[in-house]
């Protein structure tokens, strides 16, 4: 999930004419992207909700199609790549993690069955899409932590984080619902199982 939320940072930076230094993330669920350019407001937004649409893109990716295995082995694969382009520093925790389990990602899509990846890719995808409101809701509301993404809109907009954590979280929750019904609709790939 930390994974999801920075690379939604960089990913908004280069969206928008910046580009990514580098990712730190942390064992204690924590994480930073390093920008350069683009829209600092859009880059700063980015990460919360921009978590809960991987998750909802993997969790309905996973319930509607019969693509697990190729699935879980590109979500591997991105973050293999993620990790040694960006991931420092190389002697952390952060690197070895997410190296590790995107090459045990690629593995159990070559060679694990489908409904285990099925089951897998449905999990991360529900808990990214579940934490998304949570984390909001701590960084800023819970514990209003002055250096979150909140707290940085709130120095350029003049808007308290606290407000900015509560628009956030409505439209998790919100996003969170669409996803789920999405994933549990009915289509004829659901129907053949």
């Amino acid at each position: 999930v930390v994974v999801f939320h920075e690379l939604s940072h960089g990913a908004m930076a280069v969206l928008t004419g910046g580009s990514i230094v580098g990712m730190e993330i942390s064992v204690q669920q924590g994480g930073l992207c390093k920008t350069i350019g683009g829209n600092q407001f859009l880059v700063a937004s980015a990460g919360y909700l921009g978590s809960l649409l991987w998750g909802g893109m993997i969790l309905v990716a996973a319930a509607q199609s019969r693509s697990d295995k190729g699935i879980m082995a590109a979500l591997g694969g991105v973050l293999v790549v993620i990790s040694i382009l960006y991931i420092r520093p190389v002697f952390d925790f952060g690197f070895g993690f997410c190296l590790s389990v995107g090459v045990l990602m690629m593995l159990s899509g070559k060679y694990l069955p489908m409904y285990f990846n099925d089951t897998l890719l449905k999990l991360i995808g529900l808990v990214s899409c579940l934490y998304a409101p949570l984390d909001i809701l701590d960084d800023t509301v819970f514990r209003n932590i002055s250096y979150s993404d909140a707290g940085l809109i709130a120095r350029q907009t003049g808007i308290p984080a606290v407000l900015w954590g509560l628009g956030w979280t409505v439209a998790s929750i919100i996003g969170v619902f669409f996803f789920v019904f999405l994933a549990t609709r009915k289509t004829s790939a659901t129907r053949r199982t």
